[in-house]
């Protein structure tokens, strides 16, 4: 699975992990995440990743 990186701050977005902060389960990917997911550091929307 591919990772995704904010634009904003860096924080890297690894599927293997997920999100555990905002409920979302190792394994998940980033396509699979809610619409509303947003950046667990600078609250920043789904639209503002890039794949790395």
């Amino acid at each position: 699975m591919e990772k995704w990186k904010c634009s904003i701050c860096g924080y890297v977005y690894d599927p293997a992990q997920g999100d555990p902060t905002s409920g979302i389960p190792a394994g998940t990917p980033f396509e699979k995440l809610p619409d509303d997911w947003s950046c667990p550091i600078c609250g920043a929307s789904k639209d503002n990743f890039e794949r790395i």
